[in-house]
Parts: structure tokens; C-alpha cells; sequence
């Protein structure tokens, strides 16, 4: 179980350092971000910040959700 929590914790990283460098959102960013934000007990507090910034861009049009 242990390995599954760092695969999803590696992939939440990788996800949010592509979203922000590219300043687009996916549908598999879109579901993984989602994903990571439901079970976010096992997230740390930083990782949530980072999210909560995603939206943040997202709302104000600093991101941009492509299909």
C-alpha cells in the first residue's frame, strides 16, 4: 500500500510542475488533480496549497483547460 501512496504523490507532482509550466490543464490532469484532491487526507498541506493555486489560475483565466 505503501508504494501506491508515493505513486500518487509522485504523480500529483509531476502533474501540478506540468500544469503550471505549460499553463494548461488536460482531462487526464484535470482527473488526476481530482483524484488526488478526494482523498486528500493523505495529502500534505503544501500539496493542497498547490492545488487550491491551480484552481486559483484556472478561475482567473492564468490557466487554460484544453479538451
Amino acid at each position: 500500500m505503501q508504494s501506491k501512496h508515493f505513486s500518487i504523490q509522485f504523480n500529483l507532482e509531476e502533474t501540478i510542475t506540468r500544469v503550471i509550466s505549460t499553463r494548461q490543464i488536460t482531462p487526464k490532469d484535470k482527473q488526476q488533480l481530482k483524484t488526488a484532491f478526494l482523498g486528500h487526507e493523505s495529502l500534505a498541506e503544501d500539496e493542497i496549497t498547490l492545488i487550491d493555486r491551480i484552481l486559483y489560475g484556472v478561475r482567473r483565466g492564468i490557466l487554460e483547460i484544453v479538451e
